[in-house]
């Protein structure tokens, strides 16, 4: 487009204040367009225009009437005002101008060695572009199950390492996804696309929880949502709202959390498909709702129905494959869990403790969280030694994954530790968990 028609910049001051990263972050687009307002005299009317929003919608989110979590709604945004993709937790914008670092480098001369060659230059986005409509040609059910190929590697790299350095790869895949979408396809492909962006979308979502970023968790949690809603996938549906319970758990929304997995029941009730592993996670989840809740005899009878629905597994289910990772040593440490979070640690030891012995060692992530889960247990039961034994062995596989939500179990179990802080076996604790976490171990309360 000419330079006149093009939007202008946001100044580099406001892209950088605080307050301005802040709000971008967690998506307050009432601060964003007040800023914009207030530090680049862009007026409500003229956001409304760049951003293909109407003047009242706007007017109704700066007076905080109104939220934006539509991710179409999002990249408009961003598009329109400037605002770079990593900011709102988007993928780089076409629109973005590749990074100065190659001027960077020239303003210190530096003399290359005789032998080596310059680095070729990657391609501008805009050549992407190019390139990605030119091999735009046809999709076949071979084309989905690469996708579906990628999914299952991201989840598996997520249980390993954690989402973080993988969730720019993802969100680059989705967005990718959500354009071919675009075009037209036979329904079969289609329908299939739709499936592969919901599922990149709640993996998305499931980086950000498991990272603690709530708002950006909810937002793509529901995109997920909207995508699995479009091809009438009630199973996966209830999926996503099973994933925003168990946020709501760890935002002491358990009111939220019940209210939400009691929908993604509702949900799979109404599926044809449903499967009885499905019908058994769903079940847990509600435990853990009741249990936050301090229900005590609900959590019980979902446990139970938990049970019962597992003991009706057949091999030949066709589960969907979001599921699968539901297994037998899943169910009974989540069982322990929620017997633990209802305060009945002695029932829930052996439990978690079991299912630890059974899980596969390369879920580093599962094994930290579940490791802390049991020393928790066995600290409420006074034992400390066991319990710091336990915990001591939690941390290798914790500092092998990045993970926000392990770290804050980790934290959980040090302030529970707090009364015997002086004890042989706490002291050793620590010594290790500096050694192997100094991280995590430098924003802990002494």
């Amino acid at each position: 487009m000419p330079d006149a028609d093009r939007p202008q910049e946001l100044p580099t001051r406001l892209l950088t204040d605080p307050e301005m990263i802040d709000a971008c972050q967690v998506r307050d687009f009432a601060r964003v367009f007040r800023l914009v307002k207030t530090r680049a005299g862009i007026y409500p009317s003229m956001i409304a225009r760049r951003c293909e929003l109407t003047p009242s919608r706007v007017g109704e989110v700066i007076a905080g009437q109104r939220q934006l979590q539509h991710m179409d709604v999002i990249e408009r945004i961003a598009d329109g005002l400037r605002i770079p993709g990593h900011m709102l937790g988007l993928a780089r914008r076409a629109w973005e101008t590749p990074q100065a670092l190659a001027v960077t480098e020239r303003e210190v001369p530096q003399v290359p060695e005789p032998e080596q060659k310059p680095p070729a230059s990657l391609p501008g986005p805009d050549v992407d572009s190019i390139l990605a409509l030119a091999t735009r040609t046809s999709f076949s059910t071979a084309t989905l199950e690469g996708f579906r190929s990628s999914i299952e590697d991201y989840w598996r790299r997520d249980d390993q390492h954690g989402g973080e350095a993988l969730r720019p790869a993802i969100v680059g895949q989705l967005r990718y996804v959500v354009g071919i979408l675009k075009e037209n396809r036979p329904p079969t492909i289609q329908n299939g696309l739709y499936g592969i962006a919901a599922e990149l979308a709640r993996l998305t979502g499931w980086t950000y929880f498991d990272a603690r970023q709530y708002n950006q968790a909810r937002a793509y949690f529901t995109e997920a949502l909207q995508l699995a809603k479009e091809i009438d996938d009630r199973q996966f549906m209830a999926n996503v709202l099973a994933c925003m319970s168990l946020q709501a758990t760890y935002q002491d929304k358990p009111a939220d959390s019940l209210a939400l997995v009691t929908a993604a029941q509702d949900q799979s009730r109404s599926a044809l498909d449903t499967t009885s592993r499905v019908l058994s996670m769903l079940s847990m989840r509600e435990a853990f709702a009741h249990a936050t809740l301090g229900n005590r005899n609900a959590t019980h009878r979902a446990i139970g129905e938990a049970h019962r629905h597992f003991e009706q597994i057949q091999s030949s289910d066709p589960d969907p494959s979001w599921v699968t990772y539901f297994d037998e040593p899943k169910l009974i440490v989540d069982t322990g869990i929620a017997h633990g979070r209802l305060g009945e640690a002695a029932t829930a030891e052996p439990l978690i403790a079991d299912a630890l012995r059974r899980e596969d060692r390369t879920n580093q992530r599962g094994r930290a969280f579940h490791a802390f889960w049991l020393a928790r247990t066995q600290l409420d039961q006074g034992k400390l030694d066991q319990a710091c034994h336990t915990a001591t062995q939690a941390l290798e596989p914790a500092s092998a994954v990045t993970s926000e939500r392990v770290s804050g179990h980790l934290r959980e179990f040090y302030e529970q530790l707090a009364p015997h802080r002086q004890e042989p076996a706490a002291l050793a604790f620590e010594a290790r968990l500096r050694e192997l976490l100094p991280s995590v171990s430098g924003s802990l309360h002494p």
